[in-house]
């Protein structure tokens, strides 16, 4: 369990080093987007829209960070609760380009191999 709580840790460093988060996955890992106030009708993505999605983020955020509140492995399963702040590159909202975003996430994930395999994300965002 140990094991799956720091391969969920350096995921979350490999996304804010602007890394290839396709390396934390097996080929057919499958993450859901539940809808949020960026993405309202959610999303589905195998790994190569998990790598365009990573792609077009680096066109919008400029930098981010997560705080990680609390992590819980059980079995071959994560359960993160995580605040996440990324500086943008261009407005989003009423937040202007070198502003502030900030999200609170619910992230759980289930591995097999020591990879991702499935992966479900709550991102609640306040007004921006």
């Amino acid at each position: 369990m140990n094991d799956l709580r720091a391969a969920s840790l350096e995921y979350l460093k490999t996304i804010e080093a602007g890394g290839d988060v396709g390396v934390h996955y097996a080929p057919d890992a499958v993450q859901h987007e539940h809808p949020n106030a960026l993405t309202p009708a959610g999303a589905r993505r195998d790994l190569a829209g998990l790598r365009a999605a990573a792609e077009r983020g680096k066109a919008v955020v400029a930098a981010q960070r997560y705080e990680v509140h609390s992590i819980v492995a059980q079995g071959d399963q994560v359960a993160m609760r995580v605040t996440w702040r990324g500086t943008l590159k261009v407005p989003v909202g009423k937040t202007p380009a070198g502003g502030e975003l900030l999200a609170h996430f619910g992230v759980f994930l289930r591995y097999r191999d020591g990879r991702i395999v499935e992966q479900h994300n709550y991102d609640c965002f306040p007004p921006f």
